[in-house]
């Protein structure tokens, strides 16, 4: 059982050579073009050994001046690491250094548990790994496998179809690592040292990645006041349940009778209104239509719908790509959300002319285009501000 090292837990803290320490008056701000530091965490003795629980690296890219009035914080998706934005795995630029170079600072996090913020499976708990059929039949290759009606549509996979072989997946497969197996576990780590690190920093826009998406969420509910915009890129989903593509005809079914999600899009509970004292006050139906072709049908709130007032008060966008699986199923998160007056934008990204793109877009032929499409909301919904001093 983990006891605490001494009386009360001990915040980390923050490390690197010329960065400021937590407990310094007044937001961080980047004073050199890259560097690092930790959020979060504290000292836990185990056995014997006392070693640190809960500490987030983060990594941060700036340009000389920094023009755009909100920093934008990017969190990565199950498996992988910050690694997803600081370049791809053909060897180009990554989105930290595109929105750098569009004026924001950036900073990129390792989830709590995970990658350069540590794992151990003695304080976590056990961890798992994703096999490479997932990733070539899901997420870089799926036009050839073809499990659900988008996945005919990719094109945008650097070098071809992403499968074992080609050079830019075989990258791409030795950058995933191990994660911890509770979803539940990774939000109740990640969400607090998210919180700190804003804290750290300022508001900022946070751009969420796939299983991050419900990080995002759940800190939009808790501190609306350091979230100035969520961009929620294909976002975990869809709501409630999970759902398994096979093919054909009836081309997906759910996963078990349990919502994976017992807050629709979080594990952890959200503030809803009227307020709820567990999930089973959620009563859940599923739509008898699909809200279009080739998408599944929604689960969401039974109506009268419970609303979720401090989602309201940040603005977000749900990013989706063409031939992204995600595809099928972001219009059930849009809904959920719009039921419960969040109200959501939509960033389809071929209604845009940018086609082709699956789920890991930020590492793609066209990753760039697909940047300068989130910034343009950002730049839209938010403002671009004036020069920083």
């Amino acid at each position: 059982m983990l006891k605490t090292a001494a009386a009360g837990a001990l915040t980390l803290f923050c490390l690197g050579v010329g960065f400021a320490r937590a407990e310094d008056a007044g937001p961080f701000k980047p004073t050199s073009p890259s560097g690092y530091f930790f959020v979060g965490g504290r000292y836990e003795t185990t056995n014997g050994k006392t070693t640190a629980h809960g500490q987030m690296f983060v990594e941060y890219r700036a340009p000389s001046r920094i023009t755009q009035p909100y920093p934008v914080v990017m969190v990565h998706g199950t498996a992988q690491t910050g690694t997803n934005f600081l370049g791809t795995p053909d060897g180009r630029p990554g989105w930290a250094d595109r929105f750098a170079a569009k004026g924001f600072a950036v900073y990129v996090v390792d989830q709590v548990g995970r990658g350069r913020s540590g794992g151990d499976a003695e304080i976590y708990g056990p961890y798992a790994r994703l096999p490479m059929e997932d990733l070539e039949t899901v997420f870089t290759g799926q036009e050839r496998s073809a499990l659900y009606p988008q996945a005919t549509l990719h094109t945008q996979w650097p070098g071809g179809p992403g499968l074992r072989g080609n050079a830019a997946f075989d990258q791409f497969y030795r950058s995933q690592v191990p994660y911890i197996a509770s979803a539940l576990k990774s939000e109740e780590l990640v969400d607090p040292a998210l919180i700190a690190l804003l804290e750290k920093i300022g508001p900022a826009v946070v751009l969420t990645h796939s299983q991050a998406g419900v990080f995002g969420w759940a800190v939009s509910d808790q501190r609306p006041d350091l979230v100035k915009a969520h961009v929620a890129v294909e976002p975990n989903g869809p709501t409630f349940f999970d759902i398994k593509f096979k093919g054909g005809a009836e081309w997906y079914e759910r996963v078990g009778d349990a919502r994976a999600r017992p807050y629709g899009i979080t594990r952890v509970p959200l503030q809803f209104e009227p307020p709820v004292s567990g999930p089973a006050d959620l009563t859940v139906v599923q739509a008898e239509h699909a809200s279009g072709p080739d998408r599944i049908r929604c689960w969401l709130q039974a109506e009268p719908a419970r609303a979720l007032p401090n989602l309201a008060k940040v603005p977000a966008v749900i990013v989706t790509a063409e031939a992204s699986f995600r595809a099928t199923m972001d219009d059930c998160t849009a809904a959920f959300l719009t039921q419960a007056g969040a109200k959501p934008d939509r960033l389809a990204l071929a209604e845009h002319g940018i086609r082709g793109n699956g789920h890991m877009m930020m590492l793609e032929s066209n990753s760039d285009q697909v940047a300068d499409a989130i910034v343009g909301w950002i730049e839209t919904r938010i403002g671009a501000g004036q020069p920083r001093p």
